[in-house]
């Protein structure tokens, strides 16, 4: 029969945010959210010295791998991102990564091409994520970059990525519309249109 601290590990293991302690009193019917911090302090000193630990961080705690075994986690990171991103991925990644919040309709105007399957694709692998909707015609998904991206590119926060020339810069929808559907769809090759290298 699985203990209360069992329960609080499987509900921080499942948990993809911060879990609060008067959430995880509210799932186990507890009398108090400090019975609920207590659970945490005894899963907390289960993982000492485990290659988890147990933080507390925005109202809530999370299981977390520890900071010195980072590297090994890169590498993983970084040889599965390798072996997995197609060109138009990277591309699409580094518009999000140096326009971010961006919107799909930003994102097609700024590669030429529709976008929705590359965006789609980079969700899946958690790289990018929806932050909300633009205040715009359509109402169209944001994007931004999650913290599985830096760690598979080794960034500890987006000022690390690499400086770049000039800006990247978002050709008026308007603009693209008028100049015609055709021109739109051209694919604008293997680099890419406006789109910063090193990404």
């Amino acid at each position: 029969m699985p203990t209360p601290v069992d329960v609080v590990e499987a509900l921080l293991f499942a948990s993809d945010t911060p879990l609060e302690a008067e959430r995880i009193r509210d799932v186990l019917d507890l009398e108090s959210a400090q019975a609920a911090r207590e659970l945490v302090e005894e899963v907390r000193a289960r993982y000492q010295e485990r290659g988890l630990m147990l933080v507390e961080v925005g109202g809530g705690y999370r299981l977390v791998t520890r900071p010195e075994l980072a590297p090994w986690l890169v590498k993983l990171a970084r040889a599965r991102t390798k072996q997995r991103l197609s060109r138009p991925a990277l591309e699409t990644l580094a518009i999000v990564a140096y326009k971010q919040s961006v919107s799909r309709p930003e994102v097609d105007a700024i590669r030429g091409v529709n976008s929705d399957a590359v965006l789609e694709n980079l969700l899946e692998r958690r790289l990018i994520r929806i932050t909300g909707r633009k205040d715009a015609p359509g109402r169209p998904y944001l994007f931004e970059t999650t913290r599985e991206f830096l760690v598979a590119f080794g960034l500890r926060d987006l000022g690390e990525l690499p400086r770049v020339e000039g800006e990247l810069v978002v050709p008026e929808l308007a603009a693209v519309a008028e100049h015609g559907e055709a021109e739109a769809q051209q694919d604008p090759g293997a680099g890419g249109a406006d789109v910063p290298a090193g990404g």
